[in-house]
């Protein structure tokens, strides 16, 4: 349990080490329904060790403060009651250093669980999806504050120390013709896994092809001087309504002139070589049909990304925030969370976690889509070819971008 109990402390610090820039007032800020305060994270990480882990299998544990149990509850039904996920921007208490003090409690008692010598494979498992949860939780700390931030009508940084890359020049897009055949995506065994990567199973892939890097800044500002938000051909139904009711014309972040965007280092010059980033399913799929395109599906997504080194602009390259494609990369991991066409559903034999533990993914899998590929702050131990993660098509708070797909075989440039 020894390198467990490192990776344990390692995750659990880098959580906290990225909250460093941050002041009190910042901790407690919730934007909108689907963000949460940078403090509630901090607790729900910390409630899901002490729920999952140390009550079940540390022999007299002593619970921080049971009133927790119901202020950092997120989805869990099965296990009771929670505070309603719209108002946690409402809980000025507990203060930011109980919420601290809670962290350090939680992580000496794991601490002492992980050292004792019988314990058990169970508790191991138990405490790497806890760490893969955290990982999870951190990527949503930073997209979170980056939503409160850009309200703020001074548009602070929310860390101004990142890395600013140099200019790149983004690669001609061009296609890559994959044959028609069967494959096989999921898994079945590995280090972790999430259950929703289950069963393996095969599929089958027709003729297709495969954009070679992401979509630019400078392509999709293309689309919008085309006028694409007004073409009611290329949107769909819900989509239309969704830009129509939100005004949305552009990115968000960006800024109405096209000219620049708010990152989580600040306002920036927007980098046209640069993927472009929080955009909704809607606009995605909008830019691949005027773009003469599609969107990939899940399965022709990971089977490309199969073939390729797990490594990118993820969060421990220090951008935290798209940049160009280097020396020709393909990006299909870090910089974005690329949209799919596919919806989240469950594979074929399906079976979630035992338990309350089964709420974590199963019960979500309807009325979302399918995004691959991580994003410039997601850890890069946490991310691989099967990894699926979910939104509504209507979410844009998150990095999320797009790479193109076609039917057929193309020669040549985009």
């Amino acid at each position: 349990m020894s390198s467990l109990l490192s990776s344990f402390r390692s995750v659990r610090t880098r959580t906290t080490d990225l909250c460093r820039h941050l002041e009190p007032e910042d901790f407690v800020v919730q934007s909108m329904p689907d963000a949460s305060p940078a403090k509630w994270h901090l607790a729900h990480t910390s409630w899901f060790f002490e729920h999952f882990v140390l009550r079940p299998f540390l022999p007299g544990y002593r619970v921080f403060n049971e009133r927790f149990h119901f202020l950092f509850n997120s989805y869990y039904n099965s296990v009771g009651n929670m505070h309603p996920r719209p108002e946690r921007g409402l809980l000025s208490r507990p203060l930011v250093r109980e919420v601290l003090h809670y962290r350090a409690h939680v992580d000496e008692s794991i601490d002492r669980l992980l050292e004792q010598p019988d314990a058990r494979q169970e508790i191991g498992s138990r405490v790497v999806l806890g760490l893969n949860h955290e990982q999870q939780h951190q990527e949503l700390l930073l997209t979170d504050i980056k939503s409160a931030f850009f309200l703020d009508p001074a548009l602070p940084a929310v860390n101004s120390e990142l890395k600013v890359p140099e200019p790149g020049v983004a690669a001609p897009l061009r296609f890559a013709h994959r044959d028609s055949r069967m494959a096989r995506i999921g898994l079945d065994t590995g280090s972790f896994l999430f259950d929703n990567e289950t069963p393996r199973h095969d599929v089958f892939l027709p003729d297709h092809a495969m954009g070679s890097r992401l979509v630019t800044n400078a392509e999709f500002r293309e689309f919008i001087e085309d006028g694409a938000y007004g073409d009611s051909g290329l949107w769909l139904s819900d989509g239309s309504a969704v830009i129509r009711q939100r005004g949305w014309d552009r990115p968000l972040y960006w800024s109405e002139d096209l000219q620049s965007e708010f990152t989580l280092g600040g306002q920036r010059e927007l980098d046209l070589n640069a993927p472009v980033t929080h955009v909704s399913y809607y606009e995605a799929d909008a830019f691949a049909r005027w773009s003469g395109c599609r969107l990939p599906t899940e399965a022709e997504w990971e089977v490309a990304a199969a073939e390729q080194t797990v490594s990118g602009n993820l969060l421990d390259a220090g951008f935290w925030h798209p940049v160009a494609a280097a020396g020709g990369a393909n990006q299909f991991f870090g910089d974005v969370w690329e949209w799919t066409s596919s919806s989240y559903a469950p594979y074929p034999g399906f079976k979630p976690l035992p338990g309350s533990l089964g709420e974590y993914n199963g019960k979500f899998m309807c009325n979302q889509m399918t995004v691959r590929g991580g994003s410039c702050v997601t850890a890069a131990d946490h991310i691989r070819p099967s990894y699926r993660s979910f939104f509504y098509p209507d979410a844009r708070w998150q990095f999320l971008g797009i790479r193109l797909a076609k039917d057929r075989p193309v020669e040549g440039d985009l």
